[in-house]
């Protein structure tokens, strides 16, 4: 006799995780990764300040003070997105200016750059207009589409916060039955937005110290040795949202810094990258440790998920793969599997 409602939710477990995993695939195959992830945000932070404002118990008018915080916090959001995406057009933390004067400096070092380097770049500034120029014509639908792509992502990460904020009203109305399959889902449901909370804001706190550090180096160190840098808030603003994503934010905020030191000297440039190296194996530390220690994950195994995502994915799986591991991970550990 009680085998068979065994056997029934196995069957229920079964069937929720291959839609979870079928609807995770879809997300990263039709670019939908920007509104999964705003919309865990908001489910997350909705239920991580709510029980602080003992909003979990507000008897019946718990639903609309969660809704007010749920729309105050995408509201938020909204503002720190496009206060970011305002700054970075602004004449303190402008990327045209900051391209433009890692071109000027490139071409100011020629002279001090070794052969194989000079071989390889523009002959002046003049070739290197026309060279982008070209680019530009002989990639035009490339262009118009990376243009439509990023309007779309903006829509999608509106719509999913607004998702993200609605489905957090759920836990806020009154216990409604749900079928088995529904439980089921509902339990991926929270292991996933769980995974997420962990990874991510690890991630911030590994983003915030890395910046820290930059900023000292920026703004303490060079100026203590003589050497001002140009656009530094630029710089550090980069540092901090290229530190959210693992490995590659890295990599672009890394040689930012370094061509930019290179408008002072050369040897700033080297000490520059140094300083970089050191910080990078710091934060590799603090990576294995914070995220690891989150996920219950060995180092090794974040990176070769990011490999096998990055390689099945391109950049989007990159960015997923330590949230989808980590959710992985503890599917299989609720299941004494691993």
């Amino acid at each position: 006799m009680s085998s068979v409602p065994d056997s029934s939710l196995l069957r229920h477990a079964i069937a929720a995780w291959l839609i979870a995993g079928f609807l995770l695939l879809f997300a990263l195959r039709f670019h939908l990764l920007p509104g999964l992830l705003a919309g865990l945000l908001v489910y997350e932070l909705v239920h991580i300040i709510a029980p602080r404002l003992r909003l979990a118990h507000a008897g019946a008018g718990k639903v609309a003070a969660v809704a007010l915080l749920a729309m105050l916090i995408v509201a938020m959001l909204m503002l720190l997105f496009f206060g970011a995406m305002a700054f970075f057009r602004s004449d303190a933390g402008s990327l045209p200016a900051l391209l433009q004067k890692m071109a000027e400096i490139i071409e100011g070092s020629r002279g001090n750059l070794p052969d194989w380097v000079v071989g390889s770049l523009p002959a002046d500034a003049d070739s290197l207009k026309n060279t982008i120029v070209t680019w530009l014509r002989g990639h035009a639908g490339d262009v118009e589409l990376v243009g439509r792509e990023a309007g779309r992502t903006v829509v999608h990460i509106l719509i999913g916060m607004v998702i993200g904020a609605m489905v957090s009203l759920r836990e806020a109305r009154p216990g409604e039955g749900h079928g088995p399959l529904a439980h089921a889902l509902v339990e991926r449901a929270a292991r996933l937005g769980e995974a997420f909370r962990r990874v991510v804001f690890a991630q911030v706190r590994i983003a915030a110290l890395n910046t820290l550090f930059t900023v000292i180096y920026l703004v303490a160190v060079l100026p203590m040795l003589g050497v001002h840098l140009p656009l530094t808030k630029t710089m550090i603003a980069i540092t901090f949202v290229a530190g959210l994503l693992p490995v590659l934010g890295n990599l672009i905020s890394n040689t930012v810094i370094v061509v930019v030191s290179l408008s002072a000297s050369p040897s700033a440039a080297l000490g520059s990258l140094v300083f970089l190296v050191l910080v990078h194996k710091l934060e590799y530390f603090l990576n294995a440790r914070i995220v690891g220690a989150q996920i219950r994950a060995s180092a090794w195994e974040l990176l070769l998920a990011m490999l096998v995502m990055e390689a099945a994915f391109g950049i989007p799986g990159l960015v997923a793969a330590p949230i989808y591991y980590a959710y992985l991970k503890d599917e299989l550990a609720a299941r004494r599997l691993i």
